[in-house]
């Protein structure tokens, strides 16, 4: 069910238990979804539509009652009207769909279930049976009728013995007196009180359809619950499910029907919460049972969803409920007090209905048996209640079922003041929706979210989340509260959001391909499938249902298959004659299967199972063949084996086991041969004969292998003989007395002797170094056996020194005795010998450096000393290292000896600065002094940063580059990283902050102390980031994405990254708090990828998005909110596709590009254009073409230029620009036109030698014409490159910032309608806002159909009665069709009089445009037959009756919108444009005539030279004090003045504009002369009798000159405009005898250029080319239909155009276009292209009235059919577009047969769209001025109109003429009277 206009999604309450039909607008088809996944995997689900209906927009006014009630009649104007579905119910017993929408007041239907299409069961009935239907409105208003007033609807089954099914409706009060109400101050308003809360409705459709959705019971008011009104605003019911429980009760039992609801808090009371209520209704079961009243069985309780941390923790509005078997779980919100909340915290409650029916049995206990007031009370508040308070009946015994359900005579409805409590489940934010199923011991819990995720909770008996996921549906579209599992398979779950339905699976099992992780991820769902090896939903496993076919996850992971495998261990080198394997978990019997063993490879053996076994079973299995044993790796001594059980041909089971080889192990262990043997995993034996590992005993002769310990003693070194000893080698691992050898590797092998049993000497070993000490490694191996070593599990080395290497001063050799090298100092470092005498001392240290030099108070720096002999060891310098009188104490482990010293500083009493001494028995002094100083903090910036940390924060302050090691700790414990510092500053990164606060920043030197100085850096909350735009990129990347959002003050660096397919990361740049630029990165591919940014260096991370990381980290870390869509690059070419452009260098220069189409939605601004390094001017860019232009002149050194278009990163090169290859032509022309000139010119001489006159005459005619030609080419060149220029500064300066003025409705009727048409509107009116000049308003006389109708108090009572009964005269068809006809038949009612009548007419029936349309088709009807029978060609060409300025007058409202929409912008350019480029020239001020014009007859047959100049102007006016202003050296100074106060007022409407004569203009030539400049004065000149008008080149004002201009107070009117100045006295620019080139005038030539004026009308093509594309733009506009506003009214008159045509068997199609034109193109947009004035607030020059008359004649011609006969002879208003007309006109048929395939309206669809036009502009026209004028006509003629009326059978009938004589009774003897006096 689609609402066929609204895009919205059922955003208010929808049907509880909805089933799955879709409730879109239709704006948003539905999307494939997926399942539910943790890892982002898609698996589309698709729907199709099988069936769908549109159930809306309908026109509608929540003022009226449904159309279904014909007696309820309404005033009030229905609109097309949204219809949100409210109720959507299956009734499967009648096969029904009951629908219920928002429109005509909460109207239903009963659609048929299998074809949603059709309406099952008519009500109410559309034809009347025998006995009508009676329909009521409570029969009718069943939902709630407001999109956001909740409605929930549950379908009841009929009891036994009963007719039909019911429907239990719960809907929010939307009636009188509600906030949903649209107030109207109407007694008619109290009609929408009495819809209830709750009812019961019949929904019998086989029975009497007289009650159906009747209440169910009798009295009709049982039957439902109703809120009194007085208690309506203190008990606001938002309904949010209900469901019957237990759906399928057994037998005996009874379900109950259950409403969950929200009570409000009473408006305006901050303390009050809402209240989450559950009530609780009896159905009636069992044939015999009594029907009982809705209100007596009705108890409602609370229900308290709230943690243990107080007020905080309590969530109290409900949002969404779904009832299990036992248990009701509800989602509940904590309403937040800011909607600027992104989502409100929510949790999920659980409650047992045991304990709602234990409460419910209670609380009636309470109220009857045992009465406590504070357990339960009477709902007082409900209008079918019994009364105040509950009372104890006696001697009555409550009865089981009135315990649950009340009875008659016992108080009702009852609340139970105590709510029902339970601790949240789960908490997280913005939860929507639940749905909740029970599986596997296990409690699947669906969560929908509010930025369009779904969570899935699973929870163990004790109701514990045991393993959670969660999956994006619809990123940013709030999830319906309503999901459903489908009934049909309930492995899926249906759910909505606000634009699309999904279909999602309810486990993605498939994920798991492990049994351990499907088991192990406790997915209610989800189990292992044994014999399939894969993880499904139980349905999707074969014999599931048998015992060990599918392992559940409650089993836990403990039940998967595992296999053991007998013998695990294999020797390679033994034969075995099968495997034995030991099958446990949760498998079926395998006996009788097909089993084999899979080694992998293909390799199989047999495996067989003796008998049927469960849980422990045992298989045999052949070994694989010796010859295909896998190899072993290198390095290794065994190869693990994996094997699997194959059943059915799938390996279901596992093991692995291990083949062995003892043989290698000594080869993998050659060191360690023996050892490793005896102390493998394997059973290895070690044969000391052959020195092998054995795993056969038998295959060694030596004795059983012992259990031998080898532990080794360091080797020593003496007089250059190696001494091995040990303990007792043992002798198993080798032979006693074995002939071995000593190795000291590379090949350094030594001869070993046997001191004795345990000792080994290796003889005259010489081993060399060149180092300073050289490590050796030395292994006994047998002799002539190399390899074979003896066991040595602990290394040997010996190390050999070289005292003459590595020892350069005196400590450092002698300080090598500490590790045993004996060295001595003489003249170097030398090898002591054994005689030598101990060394002796060292001279004194000697320090080099020392590093820092600088140190804190507090002391603890680290200290490095460097330089020779500081010291032998750490000991002579212990307590020796001194800064003056403190000491340092040095570190041992950083002490390297002689080198340098590492000591740590002690403190110091106070700053100080002093040397470094070392003490090692002699004293060594630095030269650099090291300084202790305290360094002191000041501030910090910036003082805040985003809590999510990155800020880089400088502290600044005093020496803080001193000491070794800095910390700067925020918040006591959290370092800032990235340290950087100067003696003043330093600069770090802020970690990331918990919560946003104020923290203490610490500035700590050598960890001691922090440095006093307050630092304290705010936390704020995270910048966020709301939207990007354009959200497409080229693949190439590069283009700007603009991103918006909040706080980005904070932003110091941000960058942007694309997922998967980006490439490099893009810096950003923030231009303000709330945007940001990027370039797009360039991508690999074109995909849709999401989009991440970094900002400050950390990930950006959506809030949302953070607090669900709980729920699954990668998921809300992938979940990324924005995507760039990457499309391909652009691709550009040439105009026609050439590769080589020439061009001449110093010729203005345009490239036309041709674009392929692409959907990248480039702006202008984002295009580039280059020829070599100069940028080409783009001035027009459409979705094919780009128009560029260069200015300036290319350089012809080059040769050749490459064109290049850029688009961000993209860049193509189109082709080449070639310049010059003219030269030679040139020349070649040059020298042949000179050669023809110079023999042309001797053949006239040789003509002309007869006649000196004739020569002299010729040469100067000669003369005259090549300066004409020259003049010529000059002019056309000009006017080319002014045709190229002008484009590009035409769209720069007309992007202005201003609005577009256009008039209001009201001006544009009066203005349109009434140009100069009654006597009453001659008098000129201006608008109200219009000021005088200085600046103060004034009255303004308006228009008079505008202000108040101004009569006599007196006479007011009888005029006033006398128009209301003229004006329903005239609301009277018949009367008014005669009224007309009488009018036009006489002779003196002028053509005048005729368009009064009508636009008086027009006004006055403004509020019924419906009646209007009808009235103005009859009176067509009969011009149509008039002209039918004449030549039908004729119709309308003219505005010669009423009813063709009716139609002109109709056209211009309903045309409006479009106007104002579509049409004004480009009109308004157009203008503007035409404006610009009169002005780029010359302007006679007094004939009018421009440089630049349209129009021939406004040209200025001159070349006048004019010159820009630039004007720095000063006004006080318009809102600003100073501009530049461009003017022309040949302007007028009031010329000047209009250009100055256009640019001053040009964001203000031109009625609010000062005029020229009403301000000075004064110039400052310098700071002591100022002249005020006029156009005449005493400096005028005097030329043949007339004074010209003073211009900027008469005053010689210079560019760039200071000028203020200043309103005056008093008009000067002696000169008058100039235009009405008189040309025999002033001219300005021309003589008028100028043109006439007179012969008497000849002396004037010498000074003015003279030319044929006929080469200026070149300059009417260059101002035509100029505009053209501005006139492209408006014709377009008004020859184009736009999608989301067709033309209905010109729709709906062409199809009447039509119809009476072919009524009148007029088929010629010219004859339909001549009428189609006539009505519209000539009779409304001819009218406004030429009177821009009726639309726009502008000065409509008679120069632009010209062009605007040679732009509206091009219309013309474009929209007539006849051929355009044009010659040389033509007018060049006509020639100028005749290029252009064929192009027009196929435009405009194009837009004739648009509008012909348009879908048709219907009359009802046509009066809605009148009804809501004459409702937008209601209340603008005073109709009784319209209509007192329109008496004035009827007085005028009332002999004529009465003889017609008598005349006329209708009007006789019902008695018109004595109505109209009635009018004339009232009006007669006081209208003329109270008119003079008015």
């Amino acid at each position: 069910l689609s609402n066929s206009q609204s895009t919205k999604g059922p955003r208010g309450g929808s049907a509880a238990q909805a089933p799955p039909v879709s409730t879109r607008g239709s704006g948003s088809p539905p999307r494939p979804m997926s399942p539910l996944i943790g890892r982002g995997r898609r698996s589309h689900t698709e729907m199709r539509t099988i069936s769908s209906t549109a159930v809306g927009p309908v026109p509608d006014s929540p003022l009226c009652h449904a159309p279904q009630l014909p007696q309820a009649s309404c005033e009030h104007p229905r609109r097309l009207t949204d219809n949100y579905n409210k109720i959507l119910q299956l009734d499967p017993g009648q096969g029904l769909v009951v629908v219920c929408g928002s429109i005509y007041q909460g109207f239903c239907q009963l659609r048929r279930r299998g074809n949603i299409s059709a309406v099952a069961v008519r009500f109410p009935p559309a034809a009347p049976p025998a006995e009508p239907v009676t329909v009521f409105p409570s029969m009718l208003n069943v939902a709630a009728n407001h999109p956001n007033a909740s409605t929930v609807g549950l379908v009841l089954p009929p009891a036994a013995g009963a007719g039909g099914s019911r429907l239990l409706v719960g809907a929010t009060y939307t009636g009188y007196g509600s906030s949903f109400f649209p107030r109207n101050r109407s007694l008619e308003d109290h009609r929408f009180e009495n819809t209830p809360e709750i009812a019961i409705r019949s929904l019998d459709a086989r029975g009497d359809l007289a009650k159906l959705f009747t209440f169910d019971l009798n009295p009709s008011d049982d039957n439902i619950l109703k809120i009194k009104q007085g208690a309506k605003e203190q008990h606001k019911l938002g309904f949010v499910s209900a469901f019957l429980h237990p759906p399928d009760p057994p037998p005996g039992a009874q379900p109950y029907a259950y409403l969950a609801l929200n009570s409000e808090a009473r408006a305006g009371d901050k303390e009050s919460q809402a209240r989450s209520l559950l009530a609780r209704i009896c159905l009636p079961h069992g044939a015999g049972s009594d029907a009982k009243k809705l209100t007596e069985s009705y108890i409602q309780l609370g229900l308290q969803c709230a943690g243990g941390a107080g007020r905080g923790d309590l969530y109290s509005r409900l949002v969404s409920v779904f009832p299990a078997r036992e248990r009701l779980f509800a989602v509940f919100e904590r309403p937040q007090g800011s909607p600027a909340a992104r989502a409100a915290p929510a949790a999920l409650c659980a409650f047992r209905f045991a304990d709602v029916r234990a409460a419910i049995r209670a609380a009636r206990t309470a109220c009857f048996v045992e009465p406590a007031p504070d357990v339960v009370a009477v709902l007082d508040s409900v209008v079918q209640g019994t009364g105040p308070a509950c009372e104890r009946k006696r001697n009555i015994q409550l009865q089981p079922e009135q315990l649950d359900c009340g009875a008659a005579h016992l108080q009702h409805p009852l609340s139970i003041l105590q709510p029902l409590k339970a601790t949240p489940v789960f908490r997280a934010p913005g939860l929507t929706s639940v749905a909740v199923a029970s599986v596997n011991n296990y409690t699947a819990v669906f969560l929908g979210t509010v930025n369009g995720r779904l969570l899935k909770i699973n929870l163990n008996e004790s109701m514990q989340v045991v393993s959670r996921r969660v999956v994006t549906v619809a990123y940013g579209e709030p999830v319906h509260h309503v999901m459903q599992f489908d009934p049909a398979d309930s492995g899926y779950l249906y759910l909505m959001t606000s634009h699309q339905m999904a279909r999602v699976k309810v486990a993605a099992c498939n994920v798991h391909s492990t049994c351990g992780d499907c088991v192990g991820a406790a997915d209610a769902y989800c189990g292992w499938c044994a014999l399939e090896t894969r993880c499904t939903l139980q349905q999707d496993c074969a014999n599931s249902s048998q015992q060990h076919f599918w392992t559940s996850a409650s089993e836990g992971p403990s039940r998967c298959p595992a296999m053991t495998v007998l013998p695990a261990e294999i020797n390679v080198r033994q034969e075995y004659p099968g495997m034995i394997l030991q099958i446990s978990g949760s498998l079926p019997s395998l006996s009788g299967m097909e089993m084999a063993c899979d080694y992998g490879k293909n390799i199989r053996t047999v495996a067989r199972v003796p008998g049927p076994a469960f849980g422990h079973q045992i298989a045999y299995c052949n070994l694989l063949p010796r010859d295909r044993f896998p190899p072993f790796p290198p390095n290794q001594d065994h190869v693990t084996v994996e094997m699997s059980v194959r059943v059915n041909g799938r390996n279901i089971v596992k093991a692995n086991f291990t083949i062995y080889d003892c043989s290698r192990t000594a080869q993998v262990y050659p060191h360690t041969a023996c050892t490793s043997c005896l102390s493998a995993q394997w059973p290895c034996f070690w044969c000391s004969q052959q020195h092998s590992c054995v795993s056969n005993q038998s295959r060694c002769e030596a004795s059983p292998n012992p259990t031998p310990t080898f532990p080794n003693r360091s080797p020593w070194w003496r007089h250059m003989l190696a001494w091995l000893s040990s303990n007792p080698l043992p002798t198993p691992c080798f032979l006693q007395g074995a002939a071995l050898e000593c190795s000291f590797g590379l090949e350094e092998i030594f001869e070993a002797v046997w001191v004795n049993e345990s000792i080994v000497r290796c003889d005259q070993v010489v081993l060399h170094t060149t180092q300073k000490s050289q490590v050796f490694p030395l292994s006994l191996q047998l002799k002539g056996q190399p390899a074979r070593f003896l066991d040595s599990p602990e290394p040997m080395t010996v190390v050999v020194y070289n005292c003459a290497m590595g020892s350069p001063d005196c400590s450092q050799c002698l300080g090598r005795e500490d590790l045993g090298q004996l060295c001595v100092w003489s003249d170097g470092c030398r090898l002591r010998g054994p005689l030598q005498p101990m060394p002796g001392t060292c001279p004194a240290p000697e320090i080099r450096a020392i590093e820092p030099l600088s140190g804190p108070l507090d002391g603890g720096t680290l200290l490095t000393i460097r330089g020779r002999n500081l010291g032998r060891r750490l000991s002579d310098v212990a307590h020796g290292v001194w800064i003056g009188g403190v000491a340092c104490e040095p570190l041992p482990d950083r002490y390297t000896v002689s080198e340098e010293i590492v000591c740590v500083t002690g403190p110091a009493p106070g700053p100080l600065s002093d040397i470094v001494t070392v003490n090692a028995s002699k004293e060594g002094k630095s030269r650099d002094r090291f300084s202790y100083v305290l360094p002191l903090v000041h501030s910090l910036e910036p003082p805040m940063g985003p809590k999510a940390g990155g800020t880089r924060i400088t502290i600044h302050g005093n020496d803080l580059h001193v000491g070794s090691e800095l910390q700067v700790l925020v918040n006591d414990t959290d370092p800032c990283t990235e340290l950087m510092r100067t003696d003043t500053s330093i600069t770090c990164t802020v970690p990331e902050g918990a919560l946003p606060a104020p923290v203490p920043v610490c500035v700590r030197f050598e960890r001691r102390g922090c440095v006093h100085g307050n630092l304290t850096f705010w936390y704020m909350q995270n910048p966020v980031i709301t939207a990007i735009s354009p959200r497409r990129s080229p693949v190439s990347g590069g283009r700007t994405i603009t991103v918006a959002g909040e706080r980005f003050h904070m932003v110091q660096n941000v960058s942007m990254a694309v997922h998967h397919i980006g490439r490099e990361p893009t810096l950003c740049k923030v231009l303000n708090s709330t945007l940001i630029t990027c370039p797009s990165p360039g991508a690999l591919s074109n995909a849709s990828a999401p989009v991440d940014f970094f900002i400050n260096g950390r990930a950006y991370a959506d809030e949302v998005a953070v607090t669900e990381e709980l729920l699954d980290p990668e998921e809300a870390q992938r979940g990324s909110r924005f995507r760039l869509d990457y499309l391909p690059n652009p691709q550009f070419s040439t105009a026609k596709r050439e590769k080589w452009i020439k061009h001449h260098p110093g010729e203005p220069l345009t490239l036309v590009i041709h674009k392929e189409q692409d959907s990248l939605g480039l702006q202008s601004h984002e295009y580039r254009v280059k020829i070599g390094q100069v940028s080409c001017d783009i001035q027009i860019v459409s979705d094919r073409i780009i128009h560029c232009s260069v200015n300036e002149s290319l350089g012809a050194t080059e040769g050749q230029l490459p064109i290049t278009i850029q688009v961000g990163n993209f860049n193509q090169t189109i082709a080449t620009l070639q310049l010059g290859g003219s030269e030679t032509a040139i020349v070649v022309s040059i020298v042949i036109c000179s050669v023809l000139l110079l023999l042309s010119v001797v053949a006239l001489f040789i003509f002309c030698t007869k006649s000196r006159r004739a020569e002299r005459y010729w040469q100067k005619t000669l003369l005259q014409m090549e300066e004409m030609e020259s003049q010529i080419r000059e002019e056309i060149r000009k006017g080319f490159a002014e045709l190229q220029t002008d484009m590009t500064d035409l769209t720069k300066e007309l992007n202005r910032s201003q609005g577009i003025p256009f008039l209001e409705y009201k001006h544009f009727v009066t203005r349109t309608f009434f140009p100069k048409c009654s006597s009453l509107y001659e008098e000129r009116y201006v608008l109200p806002s219009q000021t005088n000049s200085q600046g103060s308003s004034q009255a303004q006389e308006t228009h008079p159909l505008l202000g108040e109708w101004k009569i006599p108090e007196s006479c007011r009572p009888n005029m006033e009665e006398g128009i209301s009964l003229f004006s329903s005269l005239l609301n009277n068809k018949h009367f008014l069709i005669v009224f007309v006809h009488a009018l036009e038949q006489q002779k003196d009612f002028a053509v005048r009089d005729r368009c009064s009548l009508a636009s008086l007419l027009t006004i006055a029936l403004h509020g019924k445009l419906e009646y209007y349309t009808s009235i103005m088709k009859e009176l067509l009807v009969d011009l149509i037959d008039a002209s039918a029978a004449k030549n039908p060609k004729l119709m309308l060409r003219r505005t010669e009756s009423v009813v063709e300025k009716m139609l002109t007058n109709w056209m211009s409202i309903c045309m409006y919108s479009c106007l104002r929409e579509t049409v004004g912008e480009p009109f308004f350019l157009l203008l503007c444009a035409i404006k610009q480029q009169i002005n780029k020239g010359s302007i006679d001020a007094i004939t009018g005539k421009a440089r630049y014009t349209l129009n021939e007859e406004w040209l200025l047959r001159e070349n006048i030279e004019a010159k820009p100049r630039n004007l720095n102007v000063s006004f006080q006016g318009c809102g600003m004090d100073s501009l530049s202003v461009r003017a022309m050296d040949t302007d007028t100074l009031t010329q000047v003045k209009e250009k100055i106060l256009e640019a001053f007022c040009k964001n203000v409407p031109y009625s609010q504009w000062p005029r020229a004569e009403d301000v000075d203009l004064e110039w400052f030539a310098s700071s002591t002369q100022s002249y005020i400049l006029r156009d005449l004065d005493d400096t005028s000149v005097v030329e043949d009798g007339r004074k010209k008008l003073n211009t900027l080149a008469h005053y010689k004002i210079p560019e760039g000159a200071s000028l203020a201009m200043s309103l005056i107070d008093k008009k000067d009117n002696t000169l008058g405009r100039v235009k009405d100045l008189d040309t025999e006295k002033y001219f300005h620019l021309v003589l008028p005898t100028d043109e006439l080139a007179e012969p008497k005038k000849s002396h004037r030539q010498s000074h003015r250029k003279k030319v044929l004026p006929e080469i200026y009308l070149t300059r009417l093509l260059s101002t035509k080319g100029t505009l053209q594309k501005f006139l492209d733009d408006l014709f377009k506009a008004i020859l184009s239909i736009r999608e989301d506003k067709p033309p209905l009214a010109v729709k709906y008159f062409f199809d009447f155009l039509e119809e009476q045509a072919e009524k009148r068997g007029i088929s010629d199609p010219d004859t339909l276009h001549i009428w189609k034109t006539n009505s519209l193109p000539l009779r409304f947009w001819v009218n406004i292209l030429k009177n821009p004035q009726f639309v726009f607030d502008i000065d409509k020059t008679d120069h632009i009235d010209a062009c605007l008359s040679v732009i509206a004649q091009a219309f013309i011609d474009a929209c007539s059919i006849s051929d355009l006969q044009l010659g040389k002879d033509s007018p060049t208003n006509k020639l100028l577009y005749a290029k252009e007309i064929p192009e027009y006109r196929k435009i405009v048929q194009r837009y004739y047969k648009q509008i012909q395939d348009m879908t048709p309206l219907s009359e009802q669809e046509m009066n809605a769209h009148l009804a809501e036009e004459s409702r937008k502009y209601q209340n603008e026209f005073n109709t009784n001025v319209a209509m007192a004028e329109i008496y004035k006509y009827a007085k005028r003629y009332r002999p004529q109109i009465m003889a017609a009326l008598e005349a006329n059978p209708t009007a006789r009938r019902t008695q018109l003429q004595h109505k109209f004589e009635q009018v004339v009774a009232l009006m007669e003897d006081n209208i003329y009277e109270c008119y003079s006096e008015a």
